[in-house]
């Protein structure tokens, strides 16, 4: 015990003695000192570093439960977006090879797929954009270091690195982009112990075999769909609805097409326990949330995903006084991405009320970091921001569901207009396309502004980002029906809706 007290005090000798030569050379370390190195934090630092400021930007990834890790570059770069997209995308090439026969190609009788290969290809190409990044910040002269940091005061971080040796920088102004990582139901035996998460699906090595996804947000059903897609046997366990916060009926839609095409759907039920097998198999245990009735069913593969936590508890954000959630452990942040603290600022994930997107932390990172240079005001929009749900039918949507179009406006104050097409790819390949779907949600009187655009079917982001940009311009149904469309595309659809919900007609395309 005394060792340690004599360690603690040398420490806080140390800190202190650097915050008091600071203060006597009144000047610090850096300019700025960003803490994560997510796209957030690095779009932050290095626009920071363009403008001739001194910048630092720790970054430090802590294992997963199953010992997963990986570099710099954040959630999107490592465990998301990136290896998301191209997983989805080997699962869409086998549906193209399925296709292939009907468009005149010859293909043998047995196509496999080898997760070995994908993941090798996929963990090589983030590798790749790890070292990219590194070599960005040397570029730029943003310093890279690989440390976790921890705040003392508003000008101060102490950063420890894995031998656990202590540094203290100093900093006029401090970026908080820690993001987030996947939670564990801690309240159920076996599901840290046994199961994965999105942290380590894109890691494995070997195939995860068959799988039960738990949960029903975009991550779950992503993940759901491309295992489904190369062919693996999956699962899906719901508590309750499917992409909350989406417009349910493009949720039903998705799942709809999900189950029409092998992934298995298990609604309203929660998960108990999670037990290894002799054999190795997970048997898992759950109940049915309407008659409580338990079943099990064995897996070789249980992913969690049940929700993200952001990674602040590490922050000392308490001892600081940076105010936050203390249920959600979101940092509480103004319009202008300030803190309770004054010189401390939070991007990203960890923002109380920010959407969980990457282009949304890149472009308040970027902003940020020019106010705080001084040379413009622009604050981050964070409304209508534009999204897609990469599953097998991909969902894009922007602006108001019709849920919340509704609950704004009232059912008498919206009008939508909508149309069940048929993607002209679809045809020859004699694919069912009941789910390839167009809504858009408009006010009801004046210009019928456009409060909400939904589409799935192929290509969906793209599709919708082009669309965004109109949204932003605030265009009106009128704009919508001024628009030529480039034929034949699935975008194109959109600028010749013309059925209403209201009306209760057929919305089905039947031609040109």
């Amino acid at each position: 015990m005394a060792a340690f007290c004599k360690g603690r005090y040398r420490f806080r000798k140390t800190v202190f003695g650097h915050i008091l030569s600071r203060n006597l050379a009144g000047k610090y370390d850096y300019d700025l000192v960003v803490v994560g190195g997510g796209s957030g934090g690095l779009a932050c630092s290095k626009e920071a570093a363009q403008l001739g400021k001194r910048v630092a930007v720790l970054d430090y990834v802590e294992p997963s439960p199953k010992g997963t890790k990986w570099g710099l570059g954040g959630t999107c770069v490592n465990v998301g977006c990136i290896p998301k997209k191209l997983m989805h995308q080997s699962a869409l090439l086998g549906g193209a090879v399925k296709d292939a026969a009907k468009y005149g190609w010859s293909i043998p009788d047995k196509v496999s797929h080898d997760w070995t290969s994908m993941s090798s290809a996929v963990q090589n190409h983030v590798k790749s954009l790890n070292w990219g990044h590194r070599v960005q910040l040397q570029d730029k002269k943003v310093k890279y270091l690989n440390l976790k940091g921890r705040l003392m005061d508003e000008h101060t971080i102490v950063g420890t690195n894995r031998a656990g040796k202590e540094t203290v920088l100093t900093a006029e102004n401090i970026v908080i982009a820690t993001g987030g990582r996947p939670k564990y139901p801690a309240h159920i035996p076996g599901a840290m112990e046994h199961g994965i998460t999105s942290d380590d699906i894109f890691w494995m090595n070997k195939s995860p075999g068959k799988t039960l996804v738990v949960g029903a947000s975009y991550v779950a059903l992503e993940c759901a769909g491309f295992l489904t897609g190369i062919g693996l046997d999956t699962t899906i366990m719901v508590r309750s609805i499917a992409l909350r916060g989406f417009d349910q009926q493009m949720a039903g839609l998705v799942t709809a097409h999900m189950a029409s095409h092998g992934t298995q759907f298990l609604w309203r039920c929660i998960p108990k326990k999670v037990e290894k097998l002799p054999s190795g198999a997970l048997q898992v245990t759950w109940a049915d949330t309407n008659s409580q009735c338990e079943e099990q069913a064995t897996f070789d593969t249980v992913l969690w995903a049940v929700g993200r936590a952001p990674e602040t508890r590490s922050l000392n954000l308490e001892g600081v006084g940076v105010a936050h959630n203390k249920d959600t452990g979101k940092i509480i942040v103004t319009e202008d991405e300030a803190t309770s603290v004054e010189h401390i600022y939070a991007i990203g994930d960890i923002g109380e009320g920010r959407p969980e997107l990457t282009p949304t932390a890149i472009k308040a990172g970027r902003l940020l970091a020019r106010r705080l240079a001084g040379i413009s005001s622009e604050l981050m929009n964070y409304h209508n921001v534009p999204t897609t749900v990469f599953t097998p039918l991909e969902y894009g949507c922007v602006g108001l569901s019709e849920e919340e179009a509704e609950r704004r406006h009232g059912k008498d104050g919206i009008e939508v207009y909508h149309a069940f097409y048929k993607p002209l790819e679809f045809t020859v390949a004699e694919r069912d396309a009941s789910q390839c779907y167009i809504k858009v949600v408009c006010k009801r009187d004046g210009d019928r502004r456009i409060l909400g655009l939904h589409f799935t079917g192929p290509s969906a982001g793209e599709v919708v980002q082009g669309f965004a940009l109109g949204f932003q311009c605030g265009a009106t149904y009128s704009d919508l029906l001024a628009t030529v469309g480039i034929h034949p595309t699935c975008a194109e659809e959109l600028t010749k809706l013309h059925i209403t919900k209201r009306s209760g007609l057929d919305a089905t395309v039947t031609g040109c």
